[in-house]
């Protein structure tokens, strides 16, 4: 029971991790270009929807990887 717990953190500090690195990465954008003028609260949550669905994708991909070898590396011992 207790993998189960710290599997569960691991995955939690990893989606926020690759959310916020999402975030930051995409606030270099100049995404306030697609939209009109005046209009920051709407380009705000655009970045932070795009930041939370990227950030869980990779952070998904990332964590997959480290189970597929976690479970190659059992199955060799």
């Amino acid at each position: 029971m207790q993998v189960y717990g710290v599997d569960a953190i691991v995955r939690i500090i990893s989606h926020f991790a690759f959310v916020y690195l999402a975030f930051w990465g995409l606030r270099s954008l100049r995404l306030d270009t697609l939209f009109k003028s005046f209009q920051t609260a709407q380009i705000r949550i655009v970045i932070l929807m795009l930041a939370i669905s990227l950030g869980y994708l990779t952070s998904s991909f990332f964590l997959e990887i480290l189970n597929l070898l976690k479970n190659t590396f059992l199955s060799i011992v």
